[in-house]
């Protein structure tokens, strides 16, 4: 087992907040549990791929679990893969892909571990038909810091199963796990893109649509005509067998922090036309590789240099169905009022597959995610607005992006979470828990 390092101070992708920590890399499961003062609180970390501080604990120990990455068993008669926590999903497609199989839901980037994945329930362009990551989830290890250890599934410790699912890595630490992966015959997608103007007609789309992924990008600067312009995107694993080769490796890194003055209201307004215009015609169609469909932006490593030192705030929540539509125009409405924008922004509509964590974030509605490069006159101010809009609508926001939330509004957004507290390992804590239960303020 890893020595305890000095406390450097540790940042998520949003890279805000910073805060010191030690750290323990886990090469194995029975490095844990840890021998520690009393007292002392310890959280597991997967790739620092969360945008808030659900992966950071102030002067607590970080057990870093990306060495314990091992793929332990896979049936290509069933599709079940057992892999340890610490296994990304880069590298079950690198193994899974060549076999004929791809993952049955996935986030906008690869580089997230399995363990990562289950406790934030990830949800994926397909949440419609196939709901979160945890859905796919037959069973795992679940160790806790007195030592004990057992199996969680849907039928076997059911309670623990669904209070680590969502459970932001709080119940204990994940060691295994066994998750079924969906056949493919190519890496092709079948992709069609339409252009929209209005949050109706987006509606409209996703209504009609017959695909098994969808997703929508959306102009949230310009004005007008314009407003809420934006490119319904849709697509399905091809039937025409085609090349299964494994990824590329990304070769281009952003080289450095670009300055704050960079990233301003009129660069983003040249972005989202140029964006929206790249599409010549009303609609575009064709095979793609699956790589831009799923992880546009996994070609250019740590790309949130972009946002330059301070970072970005990134914002997700969803709204209920009957009052999202008028929720999301009152957002947009408020993002071009303060004079931000953001050029990452996506719209997708969540159905009505339930989720099976205690504290999974996706119900049925329409959920909306921002980035915010971090102005600190501004864009904490608009987040609040934005958490407020979300409130007065019924909502939720998402806590494996959040940096904002007050304890007020989260215990509003989950009810459950005093039940939720129950399954909390007494040895486990973490920046966003202390925040959002009213034992550690937020960052000004």
């Amino acid at each position: 087992m890893g020595k305890l390092q000095k406390r450097p101070r540790f940042e998520s992708w949003g890279r805000f907040p910073t805060l010191p920590a030690g750290m323990v890399p886990l090469h194995w499961t029975t490095d844990f549990p840890l021998p520690g003062p009393t007292g002392a609180k310890q959280l597991p970390v997967g790739l620092g791929r969360s945008y808030g501080d659900v992966c950071l604990l102030e002067n607590g120990t970080l057990l870093a679990t990306p060495g314990m990455d091992r793929l332990l068993h896979f049936d290509p008669t069933t599709g079940v893969l057992r892999c340890e926590a610490g296994a990304s999903l880069q590298q079950i497609l690198d193994f899974a892909v060549p076999r004929g199989f791809f993952l049955p839901v996935t986030p906008g980037t690869k580089f997230v571990t399995v363990g990562g994945a289950i406790a934030n329930d990830i949800h994926g362009k397909n949440h419609h038909v196939a709901g979160t990551f945890g859905r796919h989830v037959l069973r795992f290890e679940l160790v806790r810091s007195d030592g004990s250890r057992f199996v969680c599934s849907p039928v076997e410790n059911q309670d623990w199963f669904a209070a680590t699912v969502g459970g932001m890595g709080l119940t204990g630490l994940i060691a295994w796990a066994e998750i079924r992966l969906r056949p493919i015959v190519s890496r092709k997608i079948d992709y069609r893109g339409v252009k929209f103007h209005g949050i109706a007609e987006f509606l409209e789309l996703s209504r009609t649509s017959t695909s098994e992924y969808t997703v929508a990008w959306i102009d949230c600067v310009s004005t007008g005509k314009n407003f809420a312009r934006g490119i319904f995107m849709q697509g399905d694993h091809t039937a025409i067998p085609g090349p299964l080769n494994r990824s590329k490796e990304a070769k281009l890194v952003f080289p450095f922090d670009l300055p704050g003055f960079v990233l301003n209201r009129w660069s983003m307004k040249a972005f989202n036309a140029l964006y929206y215009h790249r599409q010549f015609g009303q609609e575009k169609s064709g095979p793609v590789d699956y790589e831009p469909f799923f992880y546009p932006l996994d070609a250019v490593l740590r790309w949130n240099r972009m946002y330059g030192k301070s970072g970005l705030l990134q914002f997700q929540c969803v709204l209920p169905r009957e009052s999202g539509e008028q929720g999301i125009v009152e957002m947009l409405k408020m993002i071009t009022v303060a004079g931000l924008a953001s050029f990452l922004a996506v719209i997708k509509v969540f159905g009505d597959v339930p989720s099976p964590g205690m504290m999974s974030f996706p119900v049925p509605g329409i959920t909306l995610a921002l980035d915010f490069p971090i102005r600190r006159d501004k864009s904490f101010e608009l987040l609040d607005w934005l958490a407020k809009i979300t409130q007065e609508y019924g909502g939720r926001m998402y806590s494996a992006k959040d940096a904002r939330m007050t304890a007020e509004q989260f215990q509003a957004f989950y009810p459950q979470w005093q039940e939720f507290a129950l399954y909390i390992d007494p040895a486990f804590d973490s920046a966003f828990w202390q925040r959002v239960t009213g034992r550690r303020p937020r960052d000004e």
